[in-house]
């Protein structure tokens, strides 16, 4: 008997326990069992799980957000615990209370797990147990359960009987014209999904006077989402229909009186275009481009200069460059010289994409003005975009018509009293220099490039490094050995104890790129010499160089030279040096 009672003790200790937890006034003692959720369900099984687990969590749901939001991440993971898909109408009741609690991302990620489960019903328990839930929550007094609802409707849709099927879009509709602008934005945000399970005819004959209405309302929260339902619906329609069911709407947003609406056309205007094809594209989005191309406000304008390259690249092929010629560059013209620096950082970033579409002949007469005006712009970033793209215009016409213009354009930004922009600059240097060619680089750009080095921010000095890496990959050692090693040996005698380490870094880097010959016969020889330094850092970072240096190394020339100089740094009076040559010592022997 007190053995039976024991195992009845043993088994109710899991759920004793998380009561006691779920009790207790710490936050974070509470979020962890419900973390630990799976667990606990593990140890009373799945019957109990259903009967008592599930219930408790049911009854328990008034806790902070923090804990209600990770009940509802476990509760979509839960179906195999309560027994399977069998009995996943189980977890719809606490899911439905935590689909209507007032903090937004709780409810959101109740609806998610709501669509994991719902997913996971067979089709008669989907109409048995799901589609109800659906309903009180479309029906619910606060606007936080009918947002919810708007969730669930492409997951129910396609599995659910006719009759059931015109109940969906009878409700979706009242939420569509619900009073609280909360719920016909989420709604709107549902529509496009939502669209994609219905049918065609009840899309047209339902669901677009819901998108029409809602692309009219008086909220442009609730408007601008209308844009993205309007892309989904463009692709589902036939060109007939999107000419007269679509493009009426299209057009009113694209003019709207908010900017956030006209933003949103104007970030999703390549999806559009791809949506309605190229005839409409050439006769209404066209036009539409072209006006949102001279918006008044700013932020519209950079939103639709970043899609110029994309939306050129798209238009049909028969029609492409006439098009581009004579109805988007004259505004993008205007565009170089707009008063805003983010509109025209926005359309340098794509700008020289223009080029391989329209040729050699139109980009040296219409293009190349637009790109040295942009390469004397007073705002760095535009220049620094121009440059980083110079690669589809190098494949055209090839870069020496740009090369003067560039150079004193590459300078500023080299000298740029931002960092950020010099290092920019700096990452961008392997490519320019394996564009302008050896000879104009040694001429016009190595200079900078030493420069760098003896940045006074780390952060440039350590790319100025790399770059050195990536400039001997380029032009090869033998380029390295006559043009920049002999210069990166002279900062070795530098009095400033910083560019002495610049040194090491910049030799650990060329180690790697320059070959066993090399770097014995010139590299080497200067790490050595710094073993003996006067300043602790220099000599522990001779260590890690020794040690980053020795696979490139013949092992005779780590037993003569090598070994000899860590054992001395290996009783250095300083206790770092000591400890990063004895790191050294052990790395070389274990390889």
């Amino acid at each position: 008997m007190a053995s039976n009672d024991k195992s009845v003790d043993d088994s109710l200790y899991p759920i004793a326990v998380l009561i006691d937890e779920l009790k207790n006034e710490d936050v974070q003692l509470r979020l962890n069992s419900i973390k630990k959720l799976s667990t606990i369900a593990l140890a009373l099984g799945e019957e109990r799980t259903r009967s008592e687990l599930i219930p408790f969590l049911t009854e328990t749901i008034y806790d902070e957000d923090e804990v209600l939001l990770a009940l509802a991440d476990q509760l979509g993971n839960f179906t195999s615990l309560v027994g399977g898909p069998d009995y996943a109408m189980y977890l719809i009741p606490p899911l439905e209370s935590l689909a209507t609690v007032e903090e937004t991302v709780v409810r959101d990620k109740a609806v998610e797990s709501l669509r994991t489960v719902a997913a996971e019903h067979s089709a008669q328990d989907l109409e048995i147990h799901v589609v109800p839930t659906l309903q009180r929550l479309v029906s619910g007094d606060w606007f936080t359960s009918r947002t919810s609802a708007c969730g669930l409707f492409s997951v129910c849709y396609p599995r659910v009987s006719q009759p059931v099927k015109a109940e969906l879009r009878a409700n979706f509709r009242k939420l569509c014209q619900d009073e609280t602008p909360m719920v016909r934005r989420a709604a709107a945000s549902k529509l496009g999904e939502f669209a994609k399970v219905v049918e065609i005819e009840y899309l047209k004959s339902d669901l677009i006077p819901n998108f029409v209405q809602l692309a009219q309302d008086d909220q442009d929260s609730v408007r601008l989402l209308a844009v993205e339902a309007c892309v989904s619906i463009a692709q589902l329609l036939p060109q007939e229909d999107v000419e007269h069911l679509v493009l009426p709407t299209l057009r009113q947003c694209a003019s709207d009186s908010s900017w956030r609406v006209r933003y949103m056309v104007a970030e999703k205007f390549v999806d559009l275009q791809k949506a309605v094809g190229p005839e409409i594209t050439r006769v209404d989005l066209v036009p539409a481009f072209q006006y949102l191309l001279k918006d008044a406000e700013a932020e519209v304008r950079a939103a639709v200069a970043t899609k110029v390259k994309d939306f050129c690249a798209n238009l049909d092929k028969g029609n492409q460059v006439q098009i581009i010629m004579t109805s988007i560059l004259p505004y993008v013209r205007d565009l170089v010289s707009d008063p805003n620096p983010h509109v025209k950082s926005a359309l340098a970033s794509v700008i020289m994409g223009l080029s391989p579409m329209l040729g050699a002949y139109n980009t040296v007469e219409h293009l190349l003005p637009l790109f040295l005006i942009q390469l004397k712009d007073e705002c760095p970033e535009v220049r620094l975009n121009i440059i980083s793209n110079l690669d589809c215009v190098n494949d055209v016409i090839g870069i020496q018509q740009l090369s003067q213009s560039l150079l004193p354009a590459i300078v500023e930004l080299a000298e740029d009293s931002k960092w950020r922009v010099r290092l920019a600059i700096i990452e961008y240097m392997p490519a320019l220099a394996g564009q302008l060619g050896q000879e104009f680089f040694d001429q016009k750009l190595r200079g900078l490039c030493m420069g760098w080095l003896n940045d006074h921010v780390y952060a440039i000095r350590e790319a100025a490094t790399l770059n050195m890496k990536k400039l001997v990959e380029q032009f090869g050692s033998q380029w390295a050995e006559q043009a920049i090693i002999p210069m990166i040996l002279v900062m070795s005698r530098n009095k400033n104890y910083l560019h002495r380490m610049t040194c090491l870094f910049c030799l650990n880097m060329l180690a790697e790129v320059c070959g066993t010959d090399i770097t014995t016969k010139l590299l080497l020889p200067t790490v050595l010499l710094l073993a003996s330094d006067p300043v602790a850092n220099v000599r522990f970072n001779v260590a890690k160089s020794l040690q980053k240096m020795s696979p490139y190394l013949e092992s005779s020339v780590i037993d003569t030279q090598v070994k000899p100089t860590l054992e001395k740094l290996n009783s250095d009076v300083d206790v770092d040096v000591k400890h990063f040559a004895s790191e050294a010592m052990a790395g070389i022997a274990a390889a």
